[in-house]
């Protein structure tokens, strides 16, 4: 149903059509608020988009689409931002790991996860799954009631007590001193003694899920990071970018607009609070609030002079963190088994990223609209650092592009580990580095995935300033699209509590409510 914008309400302007910024677009849309969303691309999703090229849909970043189980985070979205229902299709396994001694791990999210286990880990394993799942339930638990981390105000501290008074009541069990400790020691810790090739599956499980392995991955963070295949991984139709497409559209049902290439080049500030943005165009577009889906390097550079003392802090570039060598193909169906899972992750070997681990997926066959008719798409990625891109972009160009055509075959290598015979199949192969993600997505020097979840404090507080709120992968509760729309239904949930009190219905804190 649409609802009109009151003329009395804020004007809302989102920058970035991300899940994360169009989660708040749509909520607030939906509570009556006057919503704008300008998106620099022609396509919204971001990280989390579906790109054509040549006749395929490639996913430009993000390929694996978890939280879409009964009660999970991508219900709360959908019921708070008013999405009727999900182009999803439910898909167990959720992926197969290849390790480098040849066996295999394929990751169940029902009961055949542990047979799975024991069978490549042995039985001496299952004390740490036991650990991860118990820690993991009890985590995404906590994050769907949607806590204000780290709290910025007096009622947003007291909402956190709130939410975890609630969290332990609900559950006597998690007052365990283990749960406590796990705030303040890595993955590792639940590791000793364990085999080497549990550790190395943990860590290059880790690396795709919280940007780091074991022996830095906060345990509450990595534990909930592993739980991936139990959280309802799916595959969409049209590719991952139909999450951002879906809640573009419930947006625009609700009353906002959706405006692509419109790239903000400003945000303009007067008295510690944003009133405008500027795009490239020339056009100025007032605002009484502005929530920014990007990166901080991005939403320094907007700000120049009137960022906040943190955003003038940031390192010319990101410290930590990584940025993704990407191989788009286009291959011949015949190349994949009838029966292979869609997602798979090759060990090679360590140190892992740069092409020692890869990430495959590949379009399903049932989904005509990926590819042309005989054909797949397939995403292939590896960690990279950023440095060494730029600085051979900026001053070496005919290195820049050898160190690109070598690290497209190592990735094709890697990757014929799970699809023998790829590279003949191939009809289609279009690398990827920081820079060109940087071209594509927007996103300063091409840095992905958030910041390495190596505590709980290095997730970014929401609100930068009166009226500036950022969303994403950088706050609470991080990297993968489940978790940057909880970020977006905090943030908007955020936004509506500060209006005068009845001035409008606020969908989020109904749902909590009722939950």
């Amino acid at each position: 149903m649409h609802h009109p914008a009151r003329t009395d309400q804020p004007r809302i302007v989102v920058i970035g059509a991300g899940v994360g910024g169009l989660t708040a677009a749509a909520v607030l849309a939906r509570a009556g608020l006057d919503v704008t969303v300008l998106e620099a691309h022609v396509y919204p999703g971001g990280c989390a988009g579906t790109f054509y090229h040549q006749g395929y849909r490639f996913e430009a970043g993000a390929t694996l689409a978890g939280g879409f189980y009964p009660g999970g985070p991508m219900e709360l979205t959908a019921r708070a931002a008013g999405v009727a229902d999900w182009p999803a299709h439910p898909s167990d396994p959720a992926m197969a790991v290849h390790l480098p001694d040849g066996a295999q791990v394929v990751r169940h999210g029902g009961e055949a996860r542990w047979q799975e286990h024991r069978a490549v880990f042995g039985r001496q394993a299952d004390p740490f799954w036991r650990w991860q799942e118990r820690t993991a339930d009890a985590l995404w638990d906590l994050a769907l009631r949607l806590p204000p981390w780290p709290p910025q105000t007096p009622v947003e501290l007291a909402h956190l007590i709130g939410c975890s008074v609630g969290w332990l009541a609900a559950d006597l069990r998690r007052l365990s001193p283990g749960l406590a400790a796990d705030a303040f020691r890595p993955v590792a810790a639940h590791l000793r003694g364990a085999s080497e090739r549990l550790r190395l599956f943990v860590d290059a499980q880790l690396l795709i899920a919280a940007q780091t392995t074991s022996a830095h991955a906060n345990a509450l963070y990595g534990a909930s990071a592993l739980d991936l295949p139990r959280r309802g991984v799916v595959h969409l139709t049209g590719g991952i970018g139909a999450i951002a497409e879906t809640l573009a559209q419930a947006a625009q049902a609700h009353g906002a607009a959706v405006r692509y290439r419109q790239e903000v080049t400003r945000i303009l500030v007067e008295d510690g609070r944003p009133v405008a943005v500027e795009t490239r165009r020339g056009e100025t577009i007032p605002a009484d609030v502005v929530i920014a889906n990007l990166p901080p390097w991005n939403i320094a550079r907007l700000l120049g002079d009137a960022a906040p003392a943190r955003l003038r802090r940031l390192p010319r570039r990101p410290r930590d963190g990584w940025g993704a060598f990407t191989v788009y193909v286009g291959l011949d169906a015949t190349a994949v088994p009838p029966d292979s899972p869609l997602h798979h992750q090759v060990i090679v070997r360590e140190p892992l990223g740069e092409g020692n681990t890869v990430f495959l997926s590949l379009s399903p066959a049932w989904d005509p609209s990926r590819a042309p008719a005989g054909q797949r798409a397939l995403t292939i990625s590896t960690h990279t650092a950023l440095d060494p891109w730029w600085d051979l972009f900026e001053q070496d160009r005919s290195a820049y592009e050898a160190r690109k055509e070598a690290y497209a075959d190592r990735l094709l290598a890697a990757a014929e580990r799970a699809l023998p015979g790829l590279r003949d199949a191939a009809r289609l192969v279009l690398p990827g580095t920081p820079v060109t993600f940087q071209r594509f997505t927007r996103r300063d020097w091409g840095w992905v995935g958030g910041f390495p979840q190596t505590s709980l404090a290095r997730a970014w507080p929401p609100r930068l300033m009166p009226n500036l709120w950022m969303a994403g992968d950088s706050i609470f509760p991080g990297q993968s699209t489940a978790a940057v729309a909880l970020g977006g239904l905090r943030v908007a949930d955020a936004v509506l509590s500060a209006l005068p009190a009845h001035a409008v219905e606020n969908p989020v804190r109904r749902l909590l409510a009722a939950a």
